[in-house]
């Protein structure tokens, strides 16, 4: 079956269909990786694009249960040049025509993935729609016109979950705020015997508040920060109350909460070989990302904030950490392991970092505590 993909600009690619017999609309962006694509497909930070792969084949070693970034793919459309619809790897359960198939997700093979990544980094990422209908282009052009960018801006409402639950363990508490996040944050946290309780992302200041935790942690997720100001104002009001460690969409809005801005960025960073500089090592790493949008470099000056660590490739800012409060972040995924696990050293000095705010900082005893709110209830 023939699949097309047609660019905002009038671009049209035709090639052949896999995955779900469907038509979708988002924004066409690229990813670099070479291997990883199960975990690109369930990342929720990829909700409402539609993902082209740069590494020529995809789909050689299948799809299994144990690679999930979530409970189910997000992406709005795959774009590979050539598809393998049967996997040769002992962990293979299945392929990525099938996943793509269950939950309704077409993709389009053979065409030049080289042609469109070009396109995307000389204009930057634009909409598109992906389809196997025999529609003419005119009327494609029509409904893709039609399309706002504001329908693709319910992607963090669309991919936190609906309620709260836990992951118990025996050491500190850290409420884990999902704006989308990947399941190996919570694996990180929990390797280390956190107790972690997870929430939706519209979770108020005083809701957390009332968990009693030691830590907050800020998890990634798709879109433009901007499009959740209820959660820039609840890290304001937490900042310096709770130490605060940021990851990618969680950082952005860390850094929107201490008065820095966010922009979109012209083609974005995705993919899994991108070189990330530690300003006070001098130390390179080789970091997982997925993300269009970075923290404007010039509105930094002014804040309380402090530049940790920058792209090497543009020299953007991937890191930020607060010159008062115990409070973190990277634009990066240090969960994500492009090769040895450089950058989950992270999570310790998060959790280093809550051992001496709690040691620093100076509590009532507890008796005294609840002796005060029930003479204050009376």
């Amino acid at each position: 079956m023939q699949a097309r993909l047609l660019l905002e600009d009038g671009t049209l690619f035709s090639g052949k269909s896999f995955g779900a017999d469907a038509e979708m609309t988002g924004e066409v962006v690229f990813n670099t990786g070479i291997t990883g694509y199960q975990e690109v497909l369930s990342d929720p930070s990829y909700c409402g694009q539609i993902v082209t792969m740069t590494y020529p084949l995809i789909g050689n070693y299948g799809i299994t249960r144990d690679d999930f970034e979530s409970i189910r793919p997000f992406v709005h459309g795959f774009v590979v040049r050539r598809h393998e619809p049967v996997p040769s790897n002992w962990r293979a359960e299945y392929s990525v025509d099938s996943l793509l198939k269950e939950y309704g997700i077409p993709g389009i093979s053979e065409i030049d993935t080289r042609m469109l990544t070009r396109i995307i980094r000389h204009y930057g990422t634009m909409k598109g729609i992906l389809t196997t209908s025999n529609k003419p282009v005119e009327e494609l052009k029509e409904m893709l016109g039609d399309t706002t960018i504001a329908e693709l801006r319910n992607q963090v409402a669309s991919t936190s979950t609906p309620q709260m639950f836990t992951s118990p363990g025996s050491k500190e508490r850290i409420v884990l705020v999902d704006f989308g996040a990947k399941s190996g944050i919570l694996r990180e946290l929990t390797s280390r015997g956190c107790d972690v309780i997870v929430v939706p992302h519209d979770t108020t200041a005083d809701e957390i508040r009332r968990l009693h935790p030691d830590g907050i942690q800020l998890s990634n997720g798709p879109g433009d920060p901007k499009d959740v100001p209820y959660a820039v104002d609840m890290v304001k009001q937490l900042l310096g109350e709770y130490p605060i460690f940021g990851i990618c969409l969680g950082h952005q809005l860390f850094a929107l909460a201490a008065g820095a801005d966010t922009e979109k960025l012209k083609f974005g960073h995705r993919g899994g070989n991108h070189p990330v500089k530690e300003l006070a090592s001098g130390r390179c790493y080789i970091t997982s990302q997925n993300h269009g949008f970075t923290v404007n470099e010039d509105s930094v000056k002014g804040t309380e904030l402090e530049v940790t660590h920058i792209n090497n490739n543009d020299k953007t800012i991937e890191g930020l950490k607060h010159s008062k409060f115990p409070a973190f972040s990277v634009q990066y995924h240090p969960e994500a392991a492009p090769g040895p696990h450089d950058s989950s050293y992270l999570f310790d000095q998060f959790l280093e970092m809550i051992r001496d705010h709690k040691q620093n900082e100076v509590r009532k005893p507890r008796q005294a505590v609840l002796a005060a709110a029930v003479k204050g209830a009376r």
